[in-house]
C-alpha cells in the first residue's frame, strides 16, 4: 500500500509538473498550441442551431505521444 501510495503523490507532481510548463509556454506565446483541435481529421459539423466537434485526429496524436512516452519508460 506505501508504494501505491508514493505512486500516486508523483504522479499528482507530474501533473503538476506539466501543466505549469504548458501554462508557461501558453503565456510565452498564446498561439503555441493554435494547431491542436485543427488536425486533418478533426471533425467540426456546424448547422443553424447546431455544433458537432469530433477531435480524432488530435486524439490518435495525444495517443500516439503517450504510447511512446509510456513504451520508454517501461523499457529504462
Amino acid at each position: 500500500m506505501e508504494t501505491f501510495s508514493k505512486m500516486l503523490i508523483a504522479l499528482g507532481v507530474v501533473f503538476i509538473v506539466v501543466g505549469a510548463l504548458l501554462w508557461a509556454l501558453q503565456r510565452a506565446d498564446p498561439n503555441i498550441f493554435s494547431w491542436l483541435g485543427k488536425t486533418p481529421l478533426d471533425f467540426k459539423i456546424e448547422k443553424e442551431n447546431f455544433t458537432f466537434y469530433f477531435p480524432l485526429g488530435t486524439s490518435i496524436l495525444i495517443s500516439l505521444i503517450l504510447s511512446a512516452i509510456l513504451f520508454f519508460f517501461r523499457k529504462g
